[in-house]
C-alpha cells in the first residue's frame, strides 16, 4: 500500500488525509523530518504560507523537503502549497519558497477571503465533467518556464494548476470537494502511470 504524506504544520490538511484514506492508500501527517521518512509521496496543503514557511523553518524541514524535489520526488501543493513549490514568488513578504518548479506565482492573486470564488475547470488529463474549483485567497501562474505543462487555465487564460515532471501544483482546493479525481491523478503519478 501506498504512503502519502500530508505536511501538517497549518491549514486544510485533515482535508487532504480523509480524501486520501477515502482512496485507499495510507495517509498520515507530516511535522517533522524523520516523518517523511518511508513515505511515497507529500501534500502541501492550502493554508497560510507565509506561516508555513516560517513554519517549515523553525521544524528544520525546508532542506529535507527541498532534497526530495530535487531527487524528483513525487509532490502535489495546493494553494499555498502552490506557493511554495514556485521558483518565484511575486510579492514575497518572508516567504522562502522551496523554488523546485519552475514558475512564478502571485499570491492572493484575485484578491482578498471576499473575492474568493468558485468555478468549473477543465483539466483534460482527469477528463470529463469539469472540476468543480474552490479558490481561497488563491495564487495563479503567472509565468511557467519550457519544463512544465500548464494542466488547467481560467476562462481568461490565467494558469491554475500545472505539472513538472512528480511535482502537481495547483491553485485551488480540491480537497474541500467530494471530487478524488485530482488525488487520483496525483497518486498515479507517485505510480508512475500518470497519462500527460
Amino acid at each position: 500500500m501506498k504512503k502519502i504524506g500530508v505536511l501538517a504544520l497549518q491549514g486544510a490538511f485533515m482535508e487532504h488525509i480523509t480524501l486520501l484514506l477515502s482512496l485507499g492508500v495510507e495517509a498520515s501527517p507530516i511535522r517533522l523530518p524523520r516523518e517523511l521518512e518511508g513515505l511515497d509521496g507529500l501534500i502541501i496543503p492550502g493554508g497560510e504560507s507565509t506561516t508555513i514557511s516560517r513554519l517549515m523553518r523553525e521544524y528544520a524541514l525546508s532542506a529535507p523537503l527541498r532534497d526530495l524535489c530535487n531527487d524528483g520526488f513525487p509532490i502535489m501543493g495546493t494553494c499555498a502549497g502552490m506557493i511554495l513549490l514556485a521558483r518565484k514568488v511575486a510579492h514575497i513578504n518572508g516567504i522562502q519558497p522551496l523554488e523546485a518548479m519552475d514558475i512564478e506565482v502571485r499570491r492572493n492573486a484575485f484578491g482578498r477571503q471576499v473575492d474568493s470564488f468558485e468555478t468549473e475547470l477543465k483539466i483534460p488529463v482527469i477528463g470529463e465533467p469539469s472540476f468543480h474549483s474552490v479558490f481561497i485567497r488563491a495564487p495563479y501562474i503567472e509565468r511557467a518556464g519550457e519544463g512544465v505543462e500548464v494542466l488547467a487555465r481560467l476562462y481568461d487564460g490565467t494558469g491554475v494548476a500545472a505539472r513538472q515532471g512528480n511535482m502537481l501544483a495547483l491553485a485551488f482546493h480540491p480537497e474541500l470537494t467530494d471530487d478524488p479525481r485530482l488525488h487520483s491523478y496525483f497518486l498515479s503519478i507517485v505510480n508512475g502511470d500518470a497519462k500527460r
